[in-house]
């Protein structure tokens, strides 16, 4: 039974591998730079995650990008986090999206304030991303609110739920490791439909990863999406290494982005060569490109992947 009309949706019920991309909103009323990056993207990808305030820093709303993308004929996938809103506001914004056709929503707890522009301000997380999934199943599924009470103007009217697919985010590389798919798995019975990860460098570390998933069969319960962002420069790579955390860059990479003669583009064959690795990976339906800045780079990657041109419905 579809949760959705939507073609990410329908993209895997069909079996296809899909490529999903990013694009960060900006921060100011630029409408004209949203419409610019969809450009890039439009073709490419057959879905464009928009983030919520990333990292904590004031940006154009999700919901208002979403619908800008929309319109550039691109699928959003709205990124929704716990950080700034309560089940009010979240459940509000679930059901304006679903109203304006926006089929897919990505749940995520949110980075902590202390690391965007306003550290001072006051967080909400009235609840968590696994909670936040729970709840948009029971809207969606059982057609009630939070709070037990149905979603329909009145008594007499039709219950109307918002028809959304489900996303959440997964970091294979945090540490417990072993407790990483234990959460995973707790997603998906929250109702996950589609899982995006943290970007990929390790990939020893991601197929050991991917056979505990499979080991309990999960990849059969819910869609993965590895993702993989490329290196710009050495000191990129570094930065993610020691800076970000739950991220691990072999020195492997590092190496290589040191003795090329353009870094640049050094480290987009390196992540070109792990799309490809992944595709072989069993259990992984798709990638999530994540072209920070760089999306008039993403048709050339996703073309030397072996992944362009993207299926049609």
């Amino acid at each position: 039974m579809p949760k959705s009309d939507g073609r990410l949706e329908q993209l895997f019920e069909k079996g296809h591998f899909v490529v999903t991309g990013e694009l960060g909103p900006p921060k100011s009323v630029d409408v004209d730079l949203v419409k610019e990056k969809a450009g890039h993207l439009l073709g490419c990808v057959d879905a464009v995650n928009i983030t919520d305030n990333q990292t904590a820093i004031v940006r154009m709303s999700s919901f208002a990008t979403a619908l800008l993308v929309q319109g550039q004929g691109l699928e959003p996938v709205m990124q929704i986090t716990c950080r700034d809103r309560n089940r009010i506001a979240i459940q509000s914004d679930v059901i304006g999206a679903a109203a304006h056709g926006i089929h897919n929503i990505l749940c995520l707890t949110g980075d902590h304030q202390c690391f965007g522009n306003h550290p001072t301000s006051k967080n909400v997380y009235d609840i968590d991303s696994i909670q936040l999934i729970a709840m948009i199943k029971a809207m969606r599924d059982e057609g009630v609110f939070a709070c037990g009470e149905e979603i329909r103007v009145s008594k007499k009217a039709d219950v109307k739920p918002p028809q959304v697919f489900i996303g959440a985010a997964a970091n294979p590389f945090g540490d417990p490791f072993e407790f990483r798919v234990i959460r995973l798995a707790k997603k998906v019975a929250a109702g996950a439909n589609f899982i995006q990860t943290q970007c990929i460098y390790d990939m020893e570390r991601f197929a050991e990863w991917m056979k505990q998933v499979r080991n309990r069969g999960l990849h059969e319960k819910v869609k993965i999406i590895a993702g993989v962002t490329p290196l710009k420069s050495v000191g990129m790579a570094k930065y993610m290494r020691d800076s970000v955390a739950g991220m691990m860059v072999p020195d492997s990479y590092i190496d290589r982005l040191n003795k090329a003669e353009n870094a640049a583009e050094e480290g987009i064959a390196i992540c070109i060569e792990q799309m490809q690795q992944l595709c072989e990976i069993e259990g992984v339906a798709g990638i999530h490109l994540m072209a920070i800045e760089w999306e008039h780079k993403v048709k050339g990657i996703v073309e030397k992947a072996g992944l362009l041109p993207r299926p049609t419905i």
